[in-house]
């Protein structure tokens, strides 16, 4: 088992910083291509989407440790999707919605692309969460792909991180870039979609 108590020796944890699960940690496997989104960063992230979290239906495309969707979960989010491709990173994400006892998280074991291809009758999101391992080109090619799936409502808040600035990679003209930031080498944005 994977989950909060089990990782102890081999894995990284992270706190949810607000809501109902405040100050809980949880951990997750050990894995070079995981970088939770630090404390800071999602404080500031959530504060952008204050009004939107409650009752909302949310992605988390790379989920990695999971902690986005986590704290959005925590914050009072109606479902939260987690498509995370490493099976044991999945399965411990599985493990630890399980003792946090967040049955409106689900988790799928899947390519992020892959995913998207084939997710097609499912209600809309409200909120998505691109955070893409910084080594791997994958933040235009998931624009792309999420606007053309039908899995985007309209008004639906796009977050994204990067290490380069976004204007180096292709956006949906539809999007509008709402807030950016920069924190250390991390560039952090959101979106909104329109129609």
């Amino acid at each position: 088992m994977l989950g909060l108590r089990a990782m102890k020796k081999s894995a990284n944890s992270v706190r949810i910083i607000s809501g109902h699960l405040r100050r809980r940690k949880f951990s997750f496997p050990a894995n070079e291509a995981i970088r939770p989104t630090g404390d800071r960063v999602r404080e500031t992230l959530f504060n952008w989407l204050q009004n939107e979290v409650l009752n909302s239906s949310c992605l988390d495309l790379f989920a990695g440790s999971g902690v986005l969707g986590l704290e959005a979960l925590s914050r009072g989010a109606s479902k939260v999707f987690f498509v995370e491709r490493d099976r044991g990173i999945a399965k411990a994400l599985e493990e630890n919605l399980g003792l946090l006892n967040l049955p409106q998280g689900i988790v799928c074991h899947a390519n992020a692309l892959d995913w998207i291809a084939t997710a097609k009758a499912m209600p809309p999101f409200n909120i998505v969460f691109l955070d893409p391992p910084f080594t791997e080109e994958l933040l235009a090619s998931s624009c792309a792909a999420l606007e053309e799936s039908k899995l985007l409502a309209k008004g639906c808040c796009v977050y994204m991180e990067s290490s380069i600035t976004i204007s180096k990679i292709q956006i949906p003209k539809n999007w509008i870039r709402a807030k950016e930031k920069k924190a250390g080498n991390v560039y952090f944005y959101l979106f909104i979609r329109r129609d």
